[in-house]
This record gives C-alpha cells, structure tokens and sequence, in this order.
C-alpha cells in the first residue's frame, strides 16, 4: 500500500512537471438546451443554472473585492462519454457525484454534513479547526486527513488522496498550492459563502453543495426549512413590548471592534428586534473604535454579545478593569458565541452558525424577549459564567 501511494504521488508529480503528453480524442459536441435555473434568493455570490446534460455554478464573489466570476460545470458520471465541453469555457469541469472531497474551512463541514456526505470528505486544512462529533469520529479513524494549513494546504497529500474536488476557501486568486492541484487535473471549486453579510445568504450556500452530490432537492429542501423558521422567528419578535439597546464586539490590544451596521451580526440584531447601537453605520465587517468612544455611547446598554473569547465575568473584568464600568457587566447581561467549543477547541458557532440562522435567530429572542420564546435552549450563544 505505501509502495502504491508512492508511485501515485510520484506520477502526479510527473503530470505536474512534463503535462500530458498526448491529446483526447476531441468527441463531438451535444447540443444541449437549457432547463431551469435554480432558485437563489438570498445569497448573492453564486448562481445556479440548470441544463439537460449538465448544470453550471458561477461564483461572483469568493472574496471581497473580487473582480472575476468563476463558472464551473457539473456533468454526471454516467454522461462523460456522450458529451464534451469547451474547457477555456469553464474554470473546472467536475464529475458528480462526488465520492471523494477535500474542504478548507469549517464553514464547509456544516452544510455537507446537513447532505449527508460526512463520509466524502478525505482531507481538511487543521483538523483540530473541525468541532463537528460526526466529523471529528471521521478524523479520529483516519478517513479525514490533515492536510496541513489553508494557505499552504501539503499538495503531496493530496495528490495521494486523490480527491476529486477540493472546495477552495481563499482571501484571493494568488494561491500557489490551488495552482499546483488544478495542474494535476484535480478541480479545484472557490466557495464565497463567508463573503455573504445576511444570515439566509449565508445560509443558502447549501445549494452550492448540494449539486456536487447530486441532492439538490434536498438542499432546497433544508433551506426552505431554515428559511421558514427563520421568518417565524422575525415574525415572533415584532411582538416584543420592549427593544433593548445592544452593544457587540470587545478590545483587541487597544481598539475594540463593533460589528457594522450592514453585517451579518447586525441584521440578527434587527430581526430579533434589538435596538443595536451601530446599526446606522454602514460598514459590513467590524468597526475599530477606541475603549472611551464605546463607553460613551454603550456605557448603558442593557445588553452586551460578543466580548472576545473571554467566557466568564471574572476574566472580562481581569483583563481590562473598564469592563466593569458597562450596565451590562454590572445586571449579568452579557452574552457570548466562544463558550460552545469542539473536542479541539474550535469555535461551534463559527463552524455552524452560518448553517444554521434560524436558531441563532432563536437564541437572540429568548435572550432579549423571553417571554416570546420560554422554553428556547440555548445552542450558540450562551450567558458569561
């Protein structure tokens, strides 16, 4: 087995070098009309369309600022030999499904998982990033295996494993290790969901995946799901009596970030009916303040989500003893996504929570109105002990 693995890794490293050396035989075009185009509403970084023979993926935005489109197409199996499309036409060509599938950010683990695919994966950037209990089983036996770091992923190993996608999660185009894997003939697949700034945005990249494995009425069907509680959450909570102001974010050395008022945070905010004291500012990611310009205008608030990874009140007022100073600090009122950790000390909510908005949405009425949702339990963002 470890002389085949050799020989494996030492012809991939043969293709990468020399190429191929002969040409396919071209096959005669299908013509192909198309069929439907698939139902995004949400998110903004990807479309779906949907022919006879095939269906084709275009990510917008795989990271911000992104000027390019990446387009990808998706042919079954069983259709490979009857059909041939222009390569220059498409980043990737993928065949589906897919048996074997590398990921590169936890973010990825949640919606495969929500498919049913867990066993697909062979491969992940960190492992002990991944908090998923089904997941981390797969690493503990071996079936995932640590491919090192993201932005360095080991490129021998996967060569060895072989996959036949990799999922790509990167901060632009310049990736060295992407650009020898897809030199191998394996395709490699931008996703942009992180790049997404509303909870059912995020949410609905599950439609990107579901192709890949052939489940897309199932992945339609998972997001109609969330979508729909979703929505009866937002509704529950324009019937709260009060709107309790809120304050985010905590001190990072000597600035302390705030979510935007465009972010993804502060739309939770707004449809949980929270009064979010940012919420007229226009940024989309983090704002950096100074600790007096916080405490001159969230001194008073009655709630407090997010103060960085501490997790209990005796730290938050350790660290910095301005801390206290907040009404929030003072009436317990403060809340936090860091205290759920995985066997390795990833952070669930990160991992998770873009899968799953409607119990985040949950879990921010139960704590800012709970006579709305009494019997809630708490499952991502939890009171500081």
């Amino acid at each position: 087995m470890a002389i085949q693995q050799q020989l494996r890794a030492a012809l991939a490293v043969l293709i990468i070098v020399f190429g191929f050396g002969c040409k396919e035989e071209k096959r005669p075009v299908v013509a192909l009309s198309k069929e439907s185009i698939s139902q995004i509403t949400y998110a903004k970084g990807f479309t779906i369309n949907t022919y006879d023979n095939y269906t084709v993926i275009e990510v917008k935005s795989p990271w911000p600022g992104s000027e390019k489109t990446f387009t990808y197409a998706l042919v079954p199996k069983e259709k490979l030999a009857t059909i041939t499309l222009p390569a220059d036409a498409f980043d990737a060509i993928v065949a589906t499904p897919v048996e074997k599938i590398v990921l590169t950010s936890t973010t990825h683990i949640a919606p495969v998982e929500a498919l049913d695919e867990l066993e697909a994966i062979v491969g992940f950037p960190n492992t002990d990033f991944i908090s998923s209990p089904n997941a981390r089983k797969l690493v503990n036996v071996g079936q995932i295996q640590d491919l090192g770091m993201n932005e360095k992923l080991n490129t021998e190993m996967t060569l060895v494993l072989n996959p036949e996608l990799i999922v790509g999660f990167s901060i632009s185009e310049d990736n060295k290790a992407y650009h020898v894997i897809k030199t191998a003939g394996i395709p490699v697949v931008y996703n942009g969901e992180w790049v997404e700034q509303t909870p059912l945005g995020k949410a609905e990249w599950i439609k990107f995946f579901a192709p890949f494995f052939q489940k897309e009425k199932l992945g339609d069907s998972i997001f109609a799901s969330i979508e729909g509680n979703y929505k009866k959450a937002t509704e529950l909570a324009k019937n709260a009596k009060t709107q309790p102001t809120v304050l985010t974010g905590g001190l990072y050395k000597d600035v302390w970030y705030v979510a935007g008022g465009q972010s993804w945070m502060a739309q939770f905010l707004k449809d949980a009916n929270a009064d979010y004291l940012w919420r007229d500012n226009n940024e989309t990611g983090s704002i950096g303040l100074s600790l007096e310009a916080v405490l001159e205008k969230g001194k008073a608030a009655d709630f407090w989500f997010n103060p960085s990874a501490e997790t209990t009140y005796e730290e938050l007022g350790n660290i910095n003893p301005h801390h206290k100073e907040f009404d929030a600090f003072v009436n317990k009122n403060v809340y936090s996504n860091a205290i759920e950790k995985g066997e390795k000390g990833g952070l669930i909510f990160y991992e998770s929570a873009p899968q799953r908005p409607d119990i985040v949405l949950k879990d921010l009425v139960h704590i800012l109105h709970p006579e709305l949702l009494p019997d809630h339990q708490l499952q991502f963002i939890k009171p500081l002990q």
